[in-house]
């Protein structure tokens, strides 16, 4: 029994004629007779007297009928729940973002949603890749800003953006005085890593062509999950540092950080759901906020290499702990 059939049966009772209620339905009549017979098969039960012009039910076929109206609208019910959910803009909405993204986006990001959607409340939680990952499965959070592609079949990913890497120097360093960044022999062992942040740290290893057997820095090893605490040590001469562009959004006037010639290594962010997230319209809202409150110059169109994380080796061995 499908709800088509049922809608062939109200429609063959308002109309009382074959040819009639197949056009309504929009349907060959042969096809619209095939499928009450197959009803009518499955149910054991005659519907209709053919027999009688008009065409009539007959009195259990009345019951069915009229219990089949009954369903259809609340089918129809559920369909206008459905419509209504996803164009719904209030309510609660755990969000999950990168650790290496929130302190940058999330400021602007609050702003614009603020008039996007004043009727819907956030709940916003820093995490690693992994974590939002398995959050985003299990239904701990709702959706997640985040860099993709995430590898994962059972995720939904709507690319918003790419955000270039910057080189981030101090003084002394030998392209300090130069426009562009280009690495040098010897950085390979300078490279500032955060603890934890393996997608992040997946990128920059890829960008700077090292392994995760590559030794890095042996007197030191640095715990720590702040690019801003990178930012100080560069400061310090301790190393150097590739960082995301947003980081330096109010470091205009800096002499610190050095782009890349094209073509720029990016992150791809994207808005990443489960694939049972129903919120449509709220998703849309929350695309279109975060692209509007991006500074002018990442909306521009370059040239660039998409830096991925989810098929490097350092980041699949490295997850394994934390999964």
């Amino acid at each position: 029994m499908t709800i088509q059939q049922l809608k062939y049966i109200v429609a063959l009772d308002e109309e009382r004629h074959f040819a009639r209620a197949a056009e309504v339905c929009m349907v060959t009549q042969p096809g619209l007779t095939i499928q009450l017979k197959n009803l009518e098969e499955e149910i054991g039960i005659k519907i209709f007297d053919r027999n009688k012009v008009p065409l009539t039910p007959t009195i259990l076929g009345t019951e069915i009928i009229n219990k089949a109206r009954k369903i259809l609208r609340e089918a129809d019910e559920i369909r206008d729940f459905v419509v209504n959910e996803k164009n719904l803009l209030e309510g609660e909405l755990k969000l999950g973002i990168i650790s290496t993204l929130s302190p940058y986006l999330i400021p602007l990001f609050i702003k614009a949603m603020k008039e996007a959607a004043p009727k819907v409340h956030f709940i916003i939680k820093e995490g690693y890749t992994g974590h939002l990952m398995r959050d985003l499965e299990i239904g701990a959070i709702d959706a997640a800003i985040m860099a993709t592609p995430t590898g994962n079949p059972n995720l939904i990913e709507h690319v918003i953006f790419k955000e270039p890497f910057v080189a981030y120097l101090n003084e002394s360093h030998p392209m300090a005085k130069e426009d562009f960044y280009e690495l040098q022999p010897g950085d390979k062992t300078e490279l500032l890593l955060l603890h934890h942040e393996y997608c992040y740290n997946a990128q920059l290893l890829d960008i700077c062509g090292l392994k995760s057997s590559d030794k890095i820095k042996e007197q030191f090893t640095y715990d720590i999950n702040s690019i801003e605490t990178l930012k100080n040590l560069v400061r310090a001469h301790l190393g150097f540092a590739i960082i995301p562009q947003l980081s330096i959004l109010n470091e205009a006037k800096s002499e610190l950080f050095k782009p890349f010639k094209e073509p720029i290594p990016v992150r791809e962010i994207s808005l990443v759901v489960s694939d049972s997230f129903s919120k449509k319209l709220l998703l849309e809202k929350m695309n279109e906020a975060i692209w509007n409150c991006l500074p002018e110059s990442l909306k521009k169109d370059f040239a660039y290499r998409k830096i991925r994380w989810n098929d490097s080796p350092y980041f699949v061995k490295a997850i394994s702990k934390v999964s």
